[in-house]
């Protein structure tokens, strides 16, 4: 196999496994979500005391416990994500989109665009980095 190959294929493998975490994040798959993250992540999310499920982790089982937190807090019926750009790079994979939502405690709402930049490495996802409006975020979770 030359390099090209070697390359496409580490890209179709990373494109693959970033799929089956969107797949599992949408179901709500606590047990799948931890089965694609490697046992030690990097991960890297603006860390705010006023949104109680920005935090940081390090763990497969912490990250995948994210998604449930994030569920907890917020209303179902309103949250919303829309994908409008999904790059690979090898083991590398950068999301773009637009998320919204409510937050259950204060009735308020959130919004903006967000970037995801996710690492596959042998099958797990070891880099977990996420830019988004936290300050619509954190405003939403304060009470008035």
């Amino acid at each position: 196999m030359n390099a090209v190959e070697t390359a496409v294929d580490t890209a179709a493998h990373t494109r693959a496994v970033v799929q089956e975490f969107l797949q599992a994040r949408l179901a709500g798959d606590t047990a799948r979500m931890v089965e694609l993250f490697a046992d030690d992540v990097d991960w890297l999310l603006a860390e705010n005391p006023a949104v109680p499920w920005i935090r940081p982790r390090s763990t497969g089982a912490e990250c995948a416990a994210q998604s449930a937190e994030l569920a907890e807090h917020t209303v179902a019926e309103d949250a919303r994500a829309s994908l409008d750009t999904f790059l690979v790079d090898g083991t590398d994979a950068v999301l773009f989109g637009h998320l919204s939502g409510t937050v259950r405690a204060t009735g308020k709402s959130f919004e903006g665009p967000f970037a995801l930049r996710l690492t596959v490495e042998n099958g797990r996802i070891t880099r977990h980095h996420l830019y988004e409006n936290s300050v619509s975020i954190a405003a939403a979770c304060t009470a008035s």
